[in-house]
């Protein structure tokens, strides 16, 4: 057994993208405790920066020392008891995964169903608001990594406040790639990961919960169903001041690597963050049409950092895959789900969403679809 040396690749997939090299060499800095006072210091920083990534105020907004699942995991289960009745709209993979947390909780999940590429339906999500008045909870995804489609978190949640339902959002995809504003927006609880358009490693999960979910999370009639996932102790370690209770050994180093990324967020400025992606999918998409490859989604409903596109007639999919691989060192994503074999996923998150990237991109692209 000898140590790994990982290939060099250019990382244009949904995910993890590419990793920046300040945010690998500050994980490569020595290790302390997790409950030293320079550490907490660290967090405290921290928690202010994803504040600021989230467009928040909520004192509960911290990263959960897991990846984005997680992340999901600790809103569902945080949040939903068992018999209450939750909204959950799928129009991609990500929205399955909601609902098979709901009903693991012992949840009622009613499902709002919109066709994979499309974002979802607002009229859809009154209706069932109005078939179920006895909801609680609406759940959602911002941005559907499957298949790249971007639906309206405001509406969908001013419509959940309507009728006095708590929201929680899947934005993994699109925290610091797209427009994203949760005390504006009105989004009760929310979590994302940091390996997309943060340019930082995968592992960890950003969250952030409001007033009005934090009310539900301290009156629930049964304790949380996962200890390590229990806000209610996490928040003991994450929590205000320089005193701290042991929850759990954090991943040290991993959090020196986020903490860096937000760093470079705030350098950068997240409004132009926002920018960079869009302007960076605007140069992608035109080449791809040029080169004949159409996007899946609609123009308005389109991710700028994951361009879901159609394959060709006529072209292998797992061989275009492999040619990119093997021969330029270039990934991008197949189709999950309905879309299997007939789409492929190019991200463009994060310290991936490049000039240089999309050069090779195209220029990959048009060497092996002219073979």
């Amino acid at each position: 057994m000898q140590s790994f040396n990982p290939p060099i690749r250019t990382l244009m997939g949904p995910g993890p993208s590419d990793v920046h090299p300040r945010v690998l060499l500050a994980m490569a800095r020595p290790t302390i405790g997790h409950l030293d006072p320079a550490f907490i210091g660290m967090m405290e920083e921290t928690k202010a920066a994803l504040q600021y990534a989230f467009q928040t105020e909520n004192e509960l907004t911290m990263p959960v020392s897991a990846p984005g699942s997680a992340g999901m995991e600790t809103c569902f289960a945080n949040l939903v008891e068992p018999g209450d009745k939750v909204i959950v709209c799928i129009n991609g993979v990500f929205g399955t995964r909601m609902k098979e947390n709901v009903t693991r909780l012992g949840g009622d999940a009613i499902v709002v169903d919109d066709a994979w590429g499309e974002a979802i339906s607002v009229d859809k999500v009154a209706q069932a608001l109005s078939d179920n008045p006895d909801a609680k909870l609406v759940a959602f995804v911002h941005a559907e990594t499957s298949t790249g489609a971007q639906s309206n978190v405001k509406a969908l949640c001013e419509l959940a406040h309507q009728h006095d339902c708590i929201t929680i959002v899947d934005t993994v995809t699109s925290l610091a790639g797209s427009e994203l504003r949760v005390d504006d927006w009105g989004i009760d609880a929310i979590y994302s990961g940091t390996q997309k358009c943060l340019s930082a490693m995968p592992g960890i999960s950003p969250v952030s919960f409001n007033a009005r979910a934090r009310h539900k999370l301290t009156n629930r009639k049964i304790p949380v169903s996962s200890w390590f996932l229990d806000l209610n102790l996490v928040m003991g370690y994450w929590g205000k001041g320089a005193k701290r209770a042991y929850h759990h050994t954090a991943p040290v180093n991993t959090l020196y690597g986020l903490h860096e990324a937000l760093v470079m967020l705030t350098e950068e400025g997240l409004e132009n963050a926002w920018a960079r992606h869009w302007q960076n999918h605007l140069e992608l998409k035109q080449g791809l049409e040029d080169l004949g490859v159409d996007l899946v989604v609609k123009e308005g409903d389109r991710l700028p950092q994951l361009n879901t596109v159609w394959i060709p007639d006529g072209v292998d999919d797992l061989a275009t895959r492999a040619a990119l691989l093997n021969d330029y060192n270039l990934e991008i994503g197949a189709g999950l789900g309905d879309l299997a074999g007939k789409v492929w996923r190019i991200g463009l998150m994060g310290h991936s969403s490049r000039k240089e990237n999309i050069t090779l991109c195209l220029a990959a692209f048009k060497n092996i679809l002219n073979k």
